[in-house]
Order: structure tokens, then C-alpha cells, then sequence
């Protein structure tokens, strides 16, 4: 039987191994050539515009973990309370970890993408090993500083509390830790993302009728500077976060659901640490298996990339098997197995359908594309549509997921299901941070005026880009949900563990379920990712209309269309990040304090008129609705989104009268409303729904110990 040390060992082990694969990934792109002289300057321009932002960012970010630490120090100084001052401790490390991992993986990927262009120029694989190993730079600090964090804590944790529930609920902190950053990187990113790319195409490509990455135009390193906020430091938070809070919801159902004992205990609490561990091992195994060859076409490459992510899956499932028949789960090994494999399946097959529904190669996407000629307008309505149609597989997908995984292993397989899904995180992030380097490499080889061999090379690894990239998000948001159900299956436990009342012990559920508590409860959390986007929505247009403003004035005052002047890129990198800073803080106050007001409001109304209208069940509630409704919304947004991109770039590649036909100007209106869909507001949902969850698990002692049994 392996004890609960050497299985935290292992986990430390894999996560060192992790860490010097990502330094040996990083030393190989910087000793890369970063090209001429003008391709440096460009690129220079990009690295400091994103280091600004980051740099702006956390110190915003940097408040708000320093208030959040003091409040739950606070809280677990209150008598009673069921707080521990350790998860303070997790919270900051938490918070830390998922930093770090942003800030390297932006680091890296502003100075990959130059290397990319040039190394584009030599031929089509090595670009793509350069823009893929920056990728895995972020895909490996992710997992592995996600890992060992968890796994030091919670040996520490165990053995300064003496008890694994106990552990498990302060190691809650260190999830929350990683969403606090998630919610700002995801949000503030998109944001900034989205303002720059909207305004720039909306006054480069149709006002002034410029390609896109022009360098006359003054938006556009803010456009690329804004690829690597939101997609490579805003994913990588993103599912950090969604990563930890599996492994720490899975921890803590094994220790809280009641279904095993014994040697079965130890075995559940670390079984999601060893599938982990192995994950990233195998992951990383997996990255050198993508690779293709010159002239390769857009399903080649994609085949490259499937050729790595299904060795992975394929692999991690054999050791699934092996180490849930080597536990001594007895008769609850068959279960285990079976829900660990069915969200891995899972994730698979949701990554899957997201291609299918937003790739030009496919029939929903071509049909986007042919409605164009009909119109901006009937663009938009097939492409919200597209949208809507494209969340049924993935709500059947985490439909059946949750049912097996439940049948077989109960609450517990929900969350061992998650992580599974998860557990190819080490190569699946690194197919989504990738796409942001080719995309920035592209534009660097335009304004640098390099040969067209080269320009189709990085066109080429661009728009497998945007494939990836929306294969990414809709992982990311299939994860999310799994995460999410399986952290507010760990609150729910939580509150009835220890004879609690907090969920009315002694009522039949149906009283429960038609409680108006409950009822209304859902309604609020159904209400908060509709108030969410449309904040981070009207975030974009605002800061996207300043940037239309800049760029109209430089326009017309500094003569760059004439050849009289240049643009000045600085003061649209300024705006993007002003407004993005500022924006960004409302959405993430809600999502924070939502459910700590809903705690206050229920415990202060134990026993008075305040707690016929507001009870723990409420805060259940929120969770559930928010659940739902979040997770079709920001399917819908992403797909949309991504369908909307690919059908202008179908267009843009020679269909339907390519690039200045009608046909091309509708499709941009479509794009334009897509891009906030699918970068800002759509991934920012993934956050609503695991931060709403995972404060409440950290404050479910809190509320527990108000209600004893």
C-alpha cells in the first residue's frame, strides 16, 4: 500500500521534472534567431506593452489578495468559526503560483513570436516547434507549480492539523488563490484584448481599408500585445485554477463524502495527486510527437496537434487503470476507474465538437461563411445560432460524464472525473498558448515586410491557431463546468458533515428543493453571468471606442496614410491598459462577493425573520443556477465567436469573392461582434462559475459551524 507520503513525493517529483522540461523548453526558443533588425523592434514594441500590462495588472491584483488575506485571517481568529489560519497561508501561495505561471508564460511568449517568424523563413516545422515549445513553456509551469504546491500543502496541512478533512478544507485557500488572479488575468486581458482588436479593425481594415497587422496603423501592436494578455496569462490562470480546485475537490470528497475507509481513505485522497503526476509526465512525453512537414495543409497540421493530445489521453488512460487497480479501492476500484476515464473521454470528445463547430474545414463554419452574402445581419443571426445549437453536445457530454461518473463512484466521481479530464493539461494548454505566438509571429512578418514564402508559413500556423485556440476554450469551459460541479458537491458535503444543519438535516429534500430559499437562490445565480457579460461586454465597447477615437485622430492628424508621419503605438497600448485596469475590478467584486454576502446574510438570519428569505440552501442555489446558465452561455459565446473569425478568414482565403468583396466586409462585421464573445466574455464565465464555487468551499466551515447539529 503506498502511503500518503511517497505519494505526495511523487507528485513533488513529477512537478521538478516539469519544472527544468519548461526551463530546458524556454533556454531552446531564446537561443533561437530573432531576425532582423526591424523584426526586433517590432517585437520589442509588443514585449513591452505586455510587460506594462502585467506589471499594471498586479499591482491592482496585488490589493485585493492583500485584503482577501486579512479578511480570512480574520475569520479564522473568530472563536467557533471552523476556519483555519492556514488557509490564509494557501491563499497567498495560491495566489503566487498562478502569478508566476502568467508572468512566465507572457514572458516567454513575447519573445517567441519573433523567433517564430524567422525560424518560419527556414521552413513550416520549425516554426512550429518554436511557437509550439513556447507553448509548453506555460503548460508546464502551469501543472507543475499547481502540483507541487498542492502537494507540499497538504502533507503540511495533515500534519499540522492531525486531521485530512481538516487539511483538505484549508487546502480550499490555495484554489481560491489561483481564481483571484484567474478573474482578473481572464477579465482584464479580455478586455484588453478585444478593445484593441475591435478598434483596430473597425478604423484599419474598414474605414481605411489596410490589411490587418498593417504597421501604418497605430492599434495594431496594442492588437498583439493584447493576444498574449488574454490568451496566454489569462488561460493559463484560468486553468490553473480549474486544475487545483479538481485535485483539491477530489481530496476533499474523499475525505468528507463517507464512502471510503480505511486504506480506501488514503487511497482516494491520493489518487487524483498520482493521475496528476503521471498527466504531466505523459504530457510532456506526448509534445515531441508534434511536429509536420513543408507544405503541410491545414488538416496535417491539425493532425500534428491530434497526434500529440491522443497519445496523451490514450496513455494517461492505461495508468488510470493501473493505479486504480493497484489502490486498494476493493470493490469501489472497478467505479473509480470508470469515472476518472469518463471525464477524460469527456474532455476529449468537448474538444472535438468545439473544432467541429468553429473550423473552416467543416460544414457550420462554411455555412457561416456562404450567409455572408447576405449580409452583415444575416451573419450575425446564423452565427448566434451556430452558437446556440453548438452547446448541445457538450451539455450531453458533462450530462453523461456526471451520471456515470456519480453511478460509479458518487460525489466523489464527479470530482475524479474532472480531474481526469484535466489530467492532459500539460499538452492541451500548450496547444492553445501557441496560437497567440503564431498569430503575433504573422503579424511581425508583415509589418517587417518579409518574403510571402514566409507570410504563408506563419498564415498557415496562424489559422491552426485559431483552431486550437478554440479548441482551448471549449476544453476550458467543459472543464470549468466539471470543476465547478465537483467543488459545489465538496461545499455541500461540507455543510452536512459533522451533523450540521446548515442544509435542514431533519427536512425531507423535496421541502428543500421547493423551498423558496432554493428557488430564488437559482434564480439570482441563473441572473449573475448575464449581469457578468454584459459588464465585461460594455467594458469592451467603451475601451474599444476610445481606441477608434485615437486612431481617427492619429489619422488625421499625424498624416501616417500620407507617409508624413508614424503612429504612435505607445498611447494605444496606454489606453488598452487604462481602461482594461479600471474595468475589470466591478465584475471581479461581484463574483467574490456574491456568495460571502449570501454566507452573512444566512448565518445572521439563523433563527429571525432575515432566514425565511435567506438560508445556506440559497447560496446552493446560486451555485447551481450559475452553473447551468454559465456554462451554455459561454459555450455559445466561444463558439459564435470562433465561427464568426473562421468564416472571414474562410472568406479571406480566396472563397466567396475573398478579401474586399461584400461577402468580406459582412464577415468583418461578424468577426468584430464575435471577438468579444469568444475572448472576453465567454472564457470570463469560466471564472464566475469556479470562483462563486470555490469561496464557498473556503467559507464553508464558517457557515457549518453556525448551524451545529
Amino acid at each position: 500500500m503506498m502511503d500518503m507520503t511517497t505519494a505526495v513525493a511523487l507528485g513533488v517529483g513529477a512537478s521538478i521534472i516539469g519544472l527544468i522540461f519548461a526551463l530546458w523548453q524556454r533556454s531552446y526558443v531564446l537561443a533561437q534567431d530573432a531576425g532582423t533588425q526591424r523584426m526586433r523592434e517590432i517585437a520589442g514594441a509588443i514585449e513591452r506593452g505586455a510587460g506594462a500590462f502585467l506589471q499594471r495588472e498586479y499591482r491592482a491584483v496585488a490589493i485585493l489578495v492583500a485584503i482577501v488575506t486579512v479578511a480570512l485571517v480574520v475569520l479564522s481568529s473568530v472563536p467557533g468559526s471552523g476556519m483555519s489560519i492556514l488557509t490564509a497561508v494557501a491563499f497567498v501561495i495560491g495566489a503566487l503560483a498562478s502569478g508566476l505561471s502568467g508572468y512566465i508564460g507572457m514572458y516567454i511568449a513575447v519573445r517567441a513570436n519573433v523567433r517564430t517568424a524567422h525560424a518560419a523563413s527556414k521552413s513550416l516545422n520549425m516554426g512550429l516547434r518554436v511557437a509550439f515549445a513556447s507553448g509548453t513553456v506555460m503548460s508546464t509551469m502551469v501543472v507543475s507549480l499547481a502540483l507541487l504546491g498542492i502537494s507540499l500543502l497538504f502533507i503540511f496541512f495533515v500534519n499540522e492539523l492531525g486531521d485530512a478533512g481538516q487539511a483538505a478544507s484549508a487546502l480550499a485557500g490555495f484554489g481560491f488563490g489561483g481564481t483571484s488572479i484567474a478573474i482578473f488575468a481572464r477579465v482584464g486581458g479580455g478586455i484588453y484584448t478585444k478593445a484593441a482588436d475591435v478598434g483596430a479593425d473597425l478604423v484599419g481594415k474598414t474605414e481605411a481599408g489596410i490589411p490587418e497587422d498593417d504597421p501604418r496603423n497605430p492599434a495594431t501592436i496594442a492588437d498583439n500585445v493584447g493576444d498574449n494578455v488574454g490568451d496566454v496569462a489569462g488561460m493559463g490562470s484560468d486553468l490553473f485554477e480549474s486544475y487545483a480546485s479538481s485535485i483539491i475537490a477530489a481530496i476533499s470528497l474523499a475525505t468528507t463524502a463517507g464512502i471510503f475507509v480505511d486504506d480506501g481513505l488514503i487511497a482516494a485522497q491520493i489518487f487524483p495527486l498520482l493521475v496528476a503526476a503521471a498527466g504531466l509526465i505523459i504530457s510532456i512525453l506526448a509534445s515531441f510527437l508534434v511536429r509536420t512537414e513543408e507544405g503541410a495543409d491545414q488538416e496535417q497540421l491539425l493532425g500534428s496537434i491530434r497526434r500529440g493530445i491522443y497519445s496523451a489521453s490514450v496513455l494517461i488512460g492505461i495508468v488510470v487503470v493501473a493505479l486504480g487497480s493497484s489502490l486498494p479501492f476493493g470493490e469501489k476500484a472497478g467505479g473509480v476507474i470508470i469515472a476518472t476515464l469518463s471525464g477524460l473521454v469527456g474532455g476529449v470528445l468537448i474538444g472535438y465538437f468545439t473544432e467541429y463547430f468553429t473550423a473552416d474545414t467543416y460544414g457550420p463554419t462554411q455555412a457561416l461563411s456562404t450567409s455572408a452574402e447576405g449580409g452583415a445581419g444575416i451573419v450575425v443571426i446564423r452565427g448566434l445560432a451556430l452558437g446556440m445549437m453548438s452547446t448541445l453536445a457538450p451539455v450531453i457530454i458533462v450530462v453523461v460524464v456526471t451520471l456515470l461518473a456519480t453511478s460509479q463512484a458518487g460525489l466523489y466521481g464527479v470530482a475524479v472525473a474532472a480531474v481526469g479530464m484535466l489530467s492532459t493539461l500539460g499538452i492541451t494548454l500548450a496547444t492553445d498558448a501557441y496560437g497567440p505566438v503564431a498569430d503575433n509571429a504573422g503579424g511581425i512578418a508583415e509589418m517587417s515586410d518579409l518574403p510571402e514564402e514566409v507570410r504563408d508559413r506563419t498564415d498557415a500556423l496562424d489559422s491552426l491557431g485559431n483552431t486550437t485556440a478554440a479548441t482551448g476554450k471549449g476544453f476550458a469551459i467543459g472543464s470549468a463546468a466539471m470543476t465547478a460541479l465537483a467543488l459545489t458537491a465538496a461545499f455541500i458535503t461540507a455543510l452536512t458533515a459533522g451533523g450540521s444543519t446548515a442544509l435542514g438535516a431533519a427536512a425531507h429534500p423535496a421541502d428543500l428543493l421547493l423551498s423558496p430559499q432554493f428557488v430564488t437562490g437559482l434564480f439570482i445565480g441563473g441572473l449573475l453571468p448575464f449581469v457578468f457579460s454584459a459588464l465585461t461586454m460594455v467594458a469592451v465597447g467603451d475601451a474599444a471606442q476610445q481606441i477608434v477615437e485615437e486612431v481617427r485622430r492619429q489619422f488625421r492628424e499625424l498624416g501616417i496614410m500620407e507617409g508624413k508621419g508614424k503612429p504612435d503605438y505607445e498611447r494605444c497600448v496606454a489606453i488598452s491598459t487604462d481602461s482594461a485596469i479600471r474595468q475589470m475590478l466591478l465584475p471581479g467584486i461581484i463574483a467574490v462577493g456574491v456568495p460571502v454576502g449570501m454566507a452573512l446574510l444566512a448565518v445572521l438570519g439563523k433563527g429571525n425573520t432575515l432566514g425565511e428569505f435567506v438560508a445556506p440552501i440559497s447560496l446552493v442555489g446560486v451555485l447551481l443556477g450559475s452553473l447551468v446558465c454559465a456554462f451554455m452561455l459561454a459555450v455559445m459565446m466561444a463558439n459564435a465567436g470562433g465561427a464568426w473569425d473562421n468564416a472571414k478568414k474562410y472568406i479571406e482565403a480566396g472563397n466567396l469573392g475573398g478579401k474586399g468583396s461584400d461577402a468580406h466586409k459582412a464577415a468583418v462585421v461578424g468577426d468584430t461582434v464575435g471577438d468579444p464573445f469568444k475572448d472576453t466574455s465567454g472564457p470570463s464565465l469560466n471564472i464566475l462559475l469556479k470562483l462563486l464555487a470555490i469561496v464557498s468551499l473556503v467559507i464553508a466551515p464558517l457557515i457549518g459551524s453556525a448551524f451545529p447539529g
